[in-house]
């Protein structure tokens, strides 16, 4: 695809990368790499999942208030937060990453490093986003830039699974000041997430009598069978690949080993679907509820005695959103890709992740890290941290954040 950024995006990230304090943090960004890596490992090796961040938060916020940040706090969901203020008259912008990974509080948290890697769970997603954060600080303050507005750092929690990036929507809420949002997730420079992949995840419920396998057989419907056939249904639907739409049964539980001679009273699947297109979207959640629905009237049909009822519980409701692929912010991060030396930086259709929530919030907004130049394997026990050109993620930061508060010789390009 062609994509032309405009004269206005080019000329004023050409002041920015043209001024001298730019270039000596840009600098220092690269030098600085091994002693921002010891932080990341720091922060990596202290365990996060999900609503556990809490450990994580605080040292971070310290980390904040060591590099001059003000306002150094965590807030009332757990957030890490910090301020570094502008002089005035610019607009406030949100560099963001989350400190939450996907790993249970009792896994083995160990660094290894070789052939140019570093390996632990949770070591790039998203604590290389965090160290990112404190690598554009030190720059800018090393450097002694200044930003005409004022830049809040934030380490959000509950993106991950359950969290459905909820650290991120209640910062987004609480503060309508902001003018922008950029997210840090990876390690990659080349990849651009700008518009936001609808997410829906549901717990049901199958519910009826309950029996002895033998005995109640025939007397009662099975919420099982009704789990079943429910499956089948949604397995089965047809679903277009434009706009990007999925739908998958994640999880099915029912009864016990102690049990397993009974006919159970309850039956729960999960599931999960997607689309880059709200419209689609809803579509496919009428969909599979009348799916569900259909189960348990055929279940309860089958064997005509008492009825199969189901409970549709929400776990996760995020919105699929857009903005122009020509937004300022969109093709100022194009453009500082290829200033890094991307030959052809990508614009992701969809994503799932912070960026997600800001643009819900009405916020123009990208998330920066991805790549197909890396294969950081993250959610895996052997995910790993890529060290070659590592830092050009962070020099991408740092430039978008300047275009976006604006500096008194460059302007800003929002």
């Amino acid at each position: 695809m062609e994509y032309t950024v405009s004269d206005r995006t080019k000329e004023t990230l050409d002041k920015i990368t043209s001024l001298a304090r730019t270039q000596e943090a840009l600098r220092f960004i690269e030098e600085d790499a091994e002693n921002i890596l010891r932080k990341q490992i720091e922060l990596t090796l202290i365990p996060a999942p999900t609503f556990h961040e809490r450990a994580k938060a605080e040292r971070l916020v310290e980390m904040f208030r060591e590099e001059g940040l003000t306002d150094c706090h965590v807030d009332e969901i757990g957030n890490a937060v910090g301020v570094r203020r502008g002089t005035g008259g610019g607009k406030t912008v949100l560099v963001e990453a989350h400190i939450d990974t996907v790993f249970p509080l009792d896994t083995k948290l160990e660094i290894r490093r070789e052939n140019g890697f570093v390996f632990c769970p949770g070591i790039t997603d998203d604590t290389r986003g965090d160290a990112c954060m404190l690598a554009v600080i030190r720059a800018m303050n090393a450097a002694g830039i200044e930003t005409k507005g004022d830049i809040h750092f934030v380490g959000t929690v509950r993106e991950e699974g359950i969290g459905a990036m909820g650290g991120m929507k209640h910062y987004t809420e609480n503060h309508p000041g902001l003018d922008a949002s950029i997210s840090v997730d990876g390690s990659g420079y080349q990849g651009i997430v700008f518009n936001a992949t609808g997410i829906q995840t549901y717990e049901i419920s199958f519910l009826g009598e309950g029996g002895h396998a033998s005995g109640a057989y025939g007397k009662i419907a099975n919420p099982l069978g009704a789990a079943g056939r429910a499956i089948a249904k949604i397995t089965d639907l047809v679903v277009p690949e434009d706009p990007r739409t999925t739908v998958a049964v994640t999880g099915a539980y029912a009864g016990s080993y102690e049990s397993i001679h009974a006919i159970v009273d309850k039956a729960v699947i999960t599931l999960n679907f997607r689309s880059t297109d709200q419209g689609e979207l809803m579509k496919l959640k009428d969909r599979v509820i009348a799916a569900v629905e259909e189960a348990c009237l055929e279940e309860t049909e089958r064997w005509g005695k008492n009825e199969i009822t189901c409970e549709i519980k929400p776990l996760i409701d995020i919105s699929a959103g857009s903005q122009d692929p020509h937004t300022p912010i969109v093709e100022a991060s194009y453009e500082i890709a290829k200033y890094l030396g991307a030959e052809c930086p990508t614009l992701e259709k969809g994503g799932a992740t912070n960026c997600s929530r800001a643009l819900e919030a009405g916020l123009p907004a990208v998330c920066l890290g991805a790549g197909p130049e890396i294969d950081s394997r993250c959610h895996l026990l052997e995910e790993r941290f890529q060290e070659k050109d590592s830092h050009k993620m962070c020099q991408e930061t740092l430039l978008l954040a300047l275009a976006c508060a604006g500096t008194e010789e460059a302007g800003s390009i929002i």
